[in-house]
């Protein structure tokens, strides 16, 4: 009997010594057999669904313990095993950059489900993701037995990616590529010809800020990337204007988007409490709502259209921001119309200080900037129509020169009553090369009108106008007392078109102290320059 015992206390040690040498080895076996079974399965899924070729540097497996057992116990079910790979790369034909490049990936299955036709993977993770996708029509079609596979059946729950970069690239050689870091995305379920959830954190470049996404996406397009279906709702917060030449501001902006990886349409609200034009320094609040179409593969986009309130002028604005063939640069090309604007609002915005106007203004213009190589205002090209109404202007002299030229005019030159009369003007205009040229220009108050045509260049603030000048007043009735009895006798030589005073005169010079003078026939007469005003450097001269 002690013999017995004796053997015993032997012998089980023994035994189960060589039962855990078994499972230790039939465990190395195993590995041994998983790891080349998992990554030819990975390889063959990846160049199926891509239609690409794979390339996977590192792939182990780590088995759960006692996973030999369990899998005798639970009929190959339950053992769970972590699967981790380094350096897999997807390539396209034409393509000289990888599709995909990942550093890092992991995701854990269920061996059993490795053994079955049909797989299913709860969760893969990845980590230092890029993307490039060509611009379409670049890239060949993949491999020919890629596509007349198909695709080994794989049922993905979710897939998270951090740490990626989405690269869109320019049928423009010269062109920088498009770049889009994205901080993380989710991606719930991923399964076979079938779009999929996401939630997307990521970075823009251009303007530089931050946003979040929710939507759909795919399912993906072997043959055009490109083409792959996208659609969702977003939110893009802290955008830094002040890359943009020429504008500042810091801008967010809400919407719903859908369309492809390379061409989206986009319908959204932004607002930029902060917008300034940077030669002038001051802030308007500006609010969106807009609807624009972006090629992702060229930067062009289309406006269709964008309505927007500045201030509390209310605009509408459509046109494109084109890159013409053989040109490295992009165009911009607007159309603006203003029905009932604020027009301090636009003075604000375009000049420095306090508007020294007030009044209504409505405009329709169109606005070109072809591709730049100097200054915005050296290459803007505008051509359009405007108007002001109700215009009086403020903490200036002007008005009160305006007051009296109406009280005159009015043959009431003593009528103080006659006080902070309001300005119409209207227009057609012209500016290119840094010249404005007024095709008409008319300005009225009451007892006055003004007719005008000619230039002025914003680069030296030249005057080149000439036109005619009608007052309801005769001569005579413009002074009082003995001087209006003398001039009574030429009343009849100024009467001319149902005006009581009809003049054709002039205005040269120096924006900041103009010539003013009149026509008879082909003689001129001017009043004296004053302070020391620029040649004549730009502009019609007028004779």
């Amino acid at each position: 009997m002690a013999t017995r015992k004796r053997w015993l206390i032997i012998a089980i040690p023994v035994a189960l010594a060589i039962l855990f040498m078994g499972v230790f080895i039939a465990g190395r076996n195993l590995r041994g057999r998983l790891e080349p079974m998992v990554k030819e399965q990975a390889i063959r899924y990846l160049e199926d669904r891509f239609h690409a070729d794979v390339e996977l540097a590192v792939l182990h497996i780590q088995l759960p313990r006692l996973s030999t057992i369990g899998l005798i116990f639970h009929k190959q079910r339950g053992a769970i095993v972590q699967v981790d790979g380094e350096g897999l790369s997807m390539r396209r034909p034409g393509m000289s950059d990888p599709l995909f490049l990942i550093d890092k990936l992991h995701f854990s299955v269920d061996i059993a489900s490795i053994l079955e036709p049909r797989k299913t993977v709860d969760s893969v993770s990845l980590q230092g993701v890029r993307i490039t996708l060509p611009p379409k029509g670049d890239a060949a079609p993949g491999p020919k037995e890629h596509r007349l596979k198909s695709v080994l059946p794989v049922q993905i729950e979710q897939v998270d990616i951090r740490d990626a970069t989405l690269v869109i690239l320019p049928k423009d050689k010269t062109r920088q590529p498009l770049n889009y870091q994205i901080s993380h995305v989710l991606l719930t379920p991923v399964g076979p010809d079938a779009p999929l959830n996401y939630s997307a954190d990521l970075n823009i470049p251009k303007p530089p800020g931050h946003v979040l996404s929710k939507g759909h996406f795919g399912p993906w397009n072997a043959d055009v990337p490109g083409d792959t279906a996208l659609d969702g709702d977003y939110s893009f917060e802290h955008a830094d204007l002040g890359v943009f030449n020429g504008i500042a501001g810091i801008l967010s902006s809400t919407g719903r988007f859908q369309g492809t990886l390379a061409a989206i349409n986009a319908k959204g609200e932004a607002y930029v409490p902060d917008f300034r034009l940077t030669m002038s320094g001051n802030r308007v609040p500006l609010r969106t709502r807009f609807e624009v179409l972006v090629d992702g593969t060229n930067g062009n986009t289309v406006l269709q259209p964008v309505h927007a309130t500045l201030g509390t002028t209310n605009f509408t604005t459509t046109g494109a921001i084109v890159k013409h063939d053989n040109d490295p640069r992009r165009t911009i090309s607007l159309n603006v119309a203003i029905p009932d604007g604020n027009l301090p609002d636009l003075l604000r915005l375009a000049m420095k200080g306090s508007p020294f106007m007030d009044g209504r203004v409505t405009m329709n213009t169109r606005i070109d900037i072809p591709p730049l190589s100097s200054k915005v205002r050296q290459k803007l090209l505008l051509d359009g129509t405007f108007s002001l109404r109700e215009a009086r202007f403020l903490k200036s002299t002007i008005q009160s020169q305006i007051d009296g030229l109406s009280r005159h005019a009015q043959g009431e030159p003593k009528n103080e009553e006659i006080d902070s009369v309001a300005s119409n003007m209207k227009g057609s205009f012209r500016l290119e090369n840094q010249v404005m040229t007024f095709r008409s220009l008319s300005f009225d108050v009451p007892g006055a009108g003004v007719a005008l045509a000619g230039t002025y260049n914003l680069q030296y603030q030249d005057l080149r106008f000439q036109g005619t000048l009608k007052l309801d007043a005769k001569v005579s009735e413009m002074v009082t007392g003995w001087k209006s009895v003398l001039l009574r006798p030429i009343d009849p030589l100024f009467e001319k078109n149902g005006a009581g005073t009809f003049l054709n005169i002039l205005v040269q010079g120096d924006a900041r102290h103009p010539r003013f003078g009149v026509k008879f026939g082909s003689h001129q007469f001017m009043t004296p320059q004053k302070g020391n005003a620029p040649p004549n450097r730009g502009g019609a001269s007028v004779n």
